[in-house]
């Protein structure tokens, strides 16, 4: 395979940047808002269309750095309703019986007024908010439904060209650029399902820690929650094939007790779960961004907002641009650079968490009641665990946040 020659000879004029972004999800999407926002000319480009692109049954867990970018981009106020936020998370290891709780006194925020952890949002409002908005920009061309090949797309990056594969872990981008990126399929797949329960808290977060795979209960408002069920994929897919009062039982069997699960809302969905990164997150003009570049474990809810961290490093870097104070052909670099501490260190504890939590090996259980046992404890600990959680594992050596 012959790479593009372009892609690696790659100069650019302040007058005439431009990017072209492949794929318009919500990380791709709110990249070119940001982008247009700063001035720069934008191409967003989706094989799907635009009722495509929203009609996906999902819902986020958004923490304070993904709050901090919908604030910047003027998105906040407008997606601030369709959210439910939620005040204390509970983590249970259900083989050790042991139950740790956050609270949002826990939160390690410049801000001591922090009215939630965290917060979830639909899939729906949001990618709605985000056409709308970009539909309106003079500076974004949006190309949806468009099944333009990733080849041409590499053969039209030329002088004041980047591109950007936001088009998600089977990027074609990424491969037809032979980006070098490392692998790993988890034993675990994924089930996802929105559905109503009784009894649970409506502001607050579940992780359960369970030997086949963690599960996360995510408030949606009222008494609708979206469930992320890790388990073997052999066993996600015959969960999804189950009938609806079947896959009830099967989730009442393992939910907190007085929680119960009384109606599914939409159809399960099941899907494989892998570590991923690539180590460097560009080739000449061509930016990786969000799951084109890395994914890694749900657990804790770490996936969207680490995409989202990228979008707000690689915004920062784009003003630096923008106001002359760095050199256009040193954005890729120092994009790969400033995000590698966030990515390795996100990566490399989502997969120890499973790898500590999802067995039955009497040796760990405990490490594992000893390490529930300080969380429960002692406030510090906690601090450190949430702001891990909240703004990556380098937060700590950065001042606080707001």
């Amino acid at each position: 395979m012959t790479a593009v020659p372009q892609v690696r000879d790659f100069a650019v004029n302040a007058v005439q940047q431009q990017f072209r972004i492949i794929g318009a999800g919500p990380t791709g999407a709110l990249l070119a808002l940001g982008l247009a926002q700063q001035g720069f000319s934008v191409v967003l480009c989706d094989r799907l269309s635009a009722d495509l692109l929203v009609s996906r049954s999902r819902a986020y867990a958004i923490t304070h750095s993904s709050r901090r970018l919908l604030q910047d981009l003027g998105l906040w106020a407008d997606l601030k309703d369709q959210m439910e936020a939620f005040r204390s998370l509970r983590l249970d290891d259900c083989s050790n019986h042991c139950t740790a709780w956050f609270h949002i006194r826990d939160l390690r925020l410049a801000n001591r007024t922090a009215e939630a952890i965290g917060w979830i949002l639909d899939h729906r409002p949001l990618m709605s908010l985000l056409l709308e908005r970009l539909e309106a920009s003079d500076l974004v061309a949006l190309q949806l439904d468009d099944a333009t090949p990733a080849e041409e797309a590499l053969a039209n990056a030329g002088s004041g060209r980047w591109i950007v594969a936001a088009d998600g872990p089977s990027s074609m981008l990424r491969r037809w650029a032979e980006v070098p990126f490392w692998s790993h399929a988890y034993q675990q797949g994924c089930l996802t399902v929105k559905l109503r329960l009784t009894g649970a808290d409506q502001h607050c977060a579940y992780e359960l820690f369970r030997p086949e795979g963690p599960m996360a209960v995510l408030p949606l408002g009222q008494d609708r929650y979206q469930v992320v069920w890790s388990a073997p994929m052999m066993r996600c897919r015959d969960r999804t094939a189950s009938s609806p009062p079947e896959l009830l039982s099967a989730l009442n069997a393992i939910l907190p007790d007085g929680v119960n699960a009384v109606q599914l809302l939409d159809e399960p969905g099941a899907f494989p779960l892998e570590l991923s990164l690539a180590p460097r997150l560009h080739r000449g003009s061509l930016l990786l961004v969000g799951e084109a570049g890395h994914r890694c474990h749900p657990v804790g809810g770490q996936g969207l907002n680490l995409c989202w961290r990228d979008v707000t490093d690689l915004l920062n870097l784009t003003a630096a641009v923008q106001r002359g104070e760095m050199a256009p052909p040193s954005l890729p670099r120092r994009y790969s650079r400033r995000r590698r501490m966030d990515l390795v260190g996100v990566l490399l504890s989502t997969d120890l968490l499973i790898r500590f939590f999802s067995n039955h090996n009497p040796l760990l259980m405990p490490f594992r009641r000893l390490a529930l046992f300080l969380l429960k404890r002692i406030g510090w600990i906690r601090r450190f665990s949430l702001s891990a959680m909240t703004d990556g594992p380098g937060s700590l050596l950065k001042p606080l946040p707001k």
